[in-house]
Order: structure tokens, then C-alpha cells, then sequence
């Protein structure tokens, strides 16, 4: 595997931990609230989640597949979902 397949897969694998940090706070802020919106970012949180979870998948399983030109606009795409969720998590906090 590529550097840079690596490296989207880490990135990946870092994005699920934020999101798992999102969705214990907003269980427990449901919890507290009952407020239906919080199951909409619950929601929200579990398809991001799982999007991460199938990209990690996809790399470790198909990464021969791939063709190199396409690794930077992987790496570019995790790392953009990255400062989104952590600006997420940011203003949560």
C-alpha cells in the first residue's frame, strides 16, 4: 500500500474516533434533554461513521484497485471531513 493510501486510511481511522466523541455527547445530551434534534446529529454522526468505516474497508481490502492519481483527492477528502467534524466537536464542547 501506498503512502498515501496510508495515510487516508489513518485519517479515516481518526475521523471515526471524533465521531464516536460526537455520538457519546450527544447521547448523553439526549439523555439530559430528550430533544429530537439530538437524534438528528446522532444520526448524522452514525452515517458519517459509517462512511468512514466502509472507506477504511475499501482501502485495506481493494488498495490495489486504486490508481495513484486518484490517492491525493482521497487524502484531501479525509482531511476536510477531519476539520469539519473537529470544528464540529470544537463548538459542542
Amino acid at each position: 500500500m501506498s503512502l498515501l493510501m496510508n495515510a487516508s486510511t489513518v485519517i479515516s481511522v481518526l475521523n471515526v474516533g471524533v465521531l464516536l466523541t460526537l455520538l457519546v455527547i450527544y447521547a448523553r445530551i439526549y439523555n439530559k434533554t430528550r430533544a429530537v434534534f439530538t437524534i438528528g446529529l446522532m444520526f448524522f454522526t452514525v452515517m458519517l461513521m459509517l462512511h468512514n468505516l466502509i472507506a477504511v474497508y475499501a482501502y485495506l481490502a481493494m488498495a490495489p484497485l486504486y490508481p495513484d492519481d486518484i490517492l491525493p483527492y482521497f487524502v484531501a477528502i479525509h482531511i476536510a471531513e477531519l476539520v469539519g467534524i473537529v470544528s464540529l466537536l470544537r463548538v459542542t464542547l
